[in-house]
């Protein structure tokens, strides 16, 4: 595969060790071999660590706010740091990228995000919300740079390995939130329950290392002075990049307020601490089947507008139930609201569909997600803070309806077949 040089910066792309595969008429590999499959997996593992970071606090949240002593406020910032952390990241990784290399800033990330989760617990309220910052943050630039590894590496696969990957991302939130709630009687408490989390990030980091290891593996290019970085066309004047950062702007907003608040809003309505936190994480599972077939399925289609719209609809059924009726059918709601959520997939499809090549892919990427976990970062503080104010749930139930209908919108018209 070869990528045509767009800036002066130094770019990296990964390719399969003594690949023999013949390249189609686009470019792009056909197939890999072993060293191939070893960058799927370590790509499959750097997404099942981008979400249990986020989704083991709240199915402890509380347990961690009276354990420290802290406020509704420290709650609020914790579970707003998230988006705040991806949305500079966001804007930050392909700069990192282009300065050190793609394989260098991906071990970054992760190197950040295994350091993130072990500091996290090893202090009181402020030393959380720093072990935080740096976790998100590691998981921040990993959010920009594995699109770009994936449009690269598996140009031919864009649909299958976006699935795959989303696949893996989904199993990990579920991860967070199912397995936490056991694992803080085996190491008690909370701050060894999310500290095994650790585990798994340190896994992805030898992962990816032994993937990318090796003279063959990767490959160095310097791109051509005439493409120079001041040269390069910005996206920021493109409507159709900011029709596909609004998309990835509200399904991220929905996404971290369920995370943070769906378990508190599933005990107030009776639900077991225990069976909250299973609810959460099948509301994470369920967007597995659909990050396997749907993105697959819609690259070859091209068009993704129905699919956005559909799911859409799901999630707003969910919604509506968990806002007029949650305790009859909380395992209904749960279902309709993770299907919903499930159109996560297909906003990372939109990004890689949407963009020419991995430059682009990088710069659509940056943008959509810097920007887009900018709008989400106020999601979760505004809900609480609804629920605070009116003290109940009516109120910010409608606030997340209208952010849904948002993004249903602007996911059918990023949908449709064209190129930024």
């Amino acid at each position: 595969m070869s990528i045509k040089p767009e800036a002066s910066a130094r770019v990296d792309v990964i390719e399969p060790v003594g690949s023999t595969v013949a390249a189609d008429s686009s470019g792009g590999r056909t197939g890999f071999t072993l060293a191939g499959g070893l960058l799927a997996v370590a790509v499959v593992l750097a997404a099942l660590n981008r979400r249990p970071a986020v989704t083991s606090v709240g199915s402890v949240l509380d347990r961690m706010r009276d354990g420290l002593g802290s406020s509704e406020t420290w709650a609020g910032i914790l579970t707003t740091l998230p988006g705040l952390c991806f949305a500079v990241g966001g804007l930050a990784a392909p700069l990192l990228a282009r300065r050190i290399g793609l394989r260098a800033a991906v071990t970054a990330a992760m190197l950040a995000l295994t350091a993130g989760l072990v500091l996290r617990v090893l202090g009181g309220p402020f030393v959380v919300l720093g072990g935080t910052l740096v976790a998100c943050t590691g998981i921040a630039l990993a959010n920009v740079l594995i699109p770009v590894v994936i449009k690269a590496s598996f140009a031919v696969r864009i649909g299958l390995m976006t699935g795959v990957y989303t696949a893996a991302l989904q199993g990990g939130a579920a991860l967070g939130s199912s397995v936490t709630p056991p694992l803080e009687p085996v190491f008690g408490g909370w701050r060894g329950a999310l500290a095994s989390w650790a585990v798994l990030a340190a896994a992805g980091l030898v992962a990816w290392l032994v993937a990318t290891t090796g003279s063959s593996v990767l490959r160095d290019r310097q791109d051509t002075p005439e493409g120079s970085g001041a040269d390069r066309r910005s996206l920021l004047r493109v409507p159709l990049a900011w029709v596909v950062t609004a998309f990835f702007g509200g399904q991220a907003c929905l996404a971290y307020i369920v995370m943070g608040w769906l378990p508190q809003v599933l005990m107030d309505a009776g639900v077991s601490r225990g069976d909250a936190g299973l609810l959460l994480g099948l509301v994470s599972l369920l967007g597995l089947p659909v990050s396997l077939v749907v993105p697959a399925i819609a690259g070859r289609w091209g068009s993704l507008s129905g699919w956005s719209v559909g799911l859409g609809l799901l999630g707003i059924a969910g919604i509506l139930g968990l806002m007029l009726a949650p305790s009859a059918s909380p395992l209904l709601w749960s279902v309709l609201l993770g299907l919903g959520m499930s159109v996560f997939a297909l906003a990372l499809t939109t990004i890689a569909l949407r963009a020419r090549d991995s430059a682009d892919t990088a710069a659509l990427s940056g943008m959509a997600q810097g920007f887009g976990y900018l709008l989400a970062a106020a999601g979760p503080f505004l809900f609480g803070l609804l629920h605070d104010v009116t003290d109940g749930w009516t109120v910010p139930f409608v606030f997340l309806l209208v952010v849904v209908v948002t993004q249903l919108v602007f996911g059918y018209v990023a949908g449709r077949p064209r190129y930024v």
